[in-house]
């Protein structure tokens, strides 16, 4: 068990690094990123590939969170101050009263990561996500049905901003997650790997429910508004959800829950 240091200034040196949160978020953090709330970091703590240089904690919470402390390598520092303390240090009421600084594993080539997929995959593939609810909302949905990976174009958030790791429930910390080079051309790349990139658009050639996902599948998502690069969807298998009357929108998380529950539906269906 890592030992407890008690913490009364809001200004010591020892805990630079959860100072003034919400404006730290906006510069980065050097290959660092602060993870928030317990069942976040316990994600971290235990089933990540990341690694918890540190933890800051209200001092109320300590005994609750003993079995989470208890797996951290003893020698990883336990910071504890009281909420008024706390809620200094970081900006703002932090309610959770739990925070922990991690650092960012190193990170595959998307290459790499399609290689050592099994034979039957899923992997979700973004372009120009910019929004950190819908890419955390997309991790979550990846998480829950089951999909081996995650690939980000270069327009895409991080998915270890801090709003991203929470609002995903801690499954950015826990997807494998790779990003396409500049220049990379994405369907070549599924092509020379053995994928098929189904790519989701209101204007897409076949219905989801009628599309039976093959064994090797890469799901397609774009921004909101545009959607897809024109010039990729016109490369690659595309897929509509139909929708009442003439609205044609759904939010993009909320699309690949349906699209990543077809497809999960239908690798678990008895053949």
């Amino acid at each position: 068990m890592p030992i407890l240091i008690p913490i009364d200034d809001p200004d010591d040196p020892r805990i630079a690094a959860y100072r003034d949160v919400r404006e730290r978020d906006l510069v980065g953090r050097d290959g660092h990123f602060i993870a928030e709330g317990a069942v976040v970091v316990r994600s971290l703590v235990v089933a990540s590939g990341h690694r918890a240089r540190s933890l800051l904690l209200a001092d109320k919470r300590v005994t609750a969170l003993e079995p989470l402390l208890a797996k951290l390598p003893a020698d990883t520092p336990v910071y504890a101050a009281g909420q008024a303390v706390l809620d200094r240090i970081v900006g703002f009421p932090l309610h959770r009263g739990i925070l922990a600084l991690g650092e960012r594993a190193p990170q595959p080539s998307a290459a790499d990561l399609l290689a050592a997929m099994p034979a039957r995959a899923r992997v979700v593939m973004l372009f120009g996500i910019g929004n950190h609810d819908n890419l955390g909302g997309i991790y979550r949905n990846a998480a829950a049905f089951g999909a081996d990976g995650v690939i980000l174009d270069s327009g895409c958030c991080d998915p270890l901003y801090r709003k991203a790791i929470r609002v995903s429930v801690g499954a950015t910390l826990l997807v494998p997650t790779a990003r396409l080079t500049a220049g990379e051309d994405p369907l070549a790349l599924l092509d020379a790997l053995g994928f098929e990139g189904v790519a989701l658009s209101p204007s897409g050639a076949e219905t989801l429910a009628r599309m039976v996902p093959p064994p090797r599948a890469a799901l397609l998502f774009g921004s909101e508004g545009p959607g897809l690069p024109p010039a990729l969807l016109a490369r690659a298998r595309s897929v509509r959800i139909p929708m009442a009357g003439d609205f044609d929108s759904l939010n993009v998380a909320t699309t690949s829950g349906i699209v990543l529950h077809h497809c999960a539906a239908d690798q678990d269906a008895p053949r």
